[in-house]
């Protein structure tokens, strides 16, 4: 079963589905009032995050683990999490909040 990466105007859903209509239907199901902006069958059936395109690779630090540091230092607090991993790190606002956001998603 293809693996589909679609865009809607307030999502971005991997799903598996037999085929484009039936991904559709995922969608339908799930947010009615999405308007499907971007469809792509993934040549596939495994979803990458690169880390470079996050900003994760030039540094020599792991990112994850003081992310996670943070979250927990900050019960949580995804802004709090944020203003801690800038101090410990050095990092910008931007890059903060993605290494804060991804760990976050993975259930740090």
């Amino acid at each position: 079963m293809p693996l589909f990466e679609i865009e809607t105007s307030s999502h971005i859903l991997i799903t598996w589905a037999d085929d484009e209509a039936a991904a559709r239907e995922v969608v339908r199901d799930a947010f009615p009032s999405d308007d499907v902006i971007r469809m792509t069958k993934r040549p596939r059936n495994t979803w990458v995050i690169s880390k470079g395109a996050l900003g994760l690779t030039t540094t020599s630090l792991d990112p994850c683990s003081i992310a996670r540091e943070c979250l927990s230092k900050s019960s949580g607090d995804k802004v709090h999490a944020i203003r801690l991993y800038m101090h410990e790190t050095g990092s910008d606002l931007e890059r903060a909040r993605k290494v804060i956001e991804s760990n976050m998603v993975m259930g740090w």
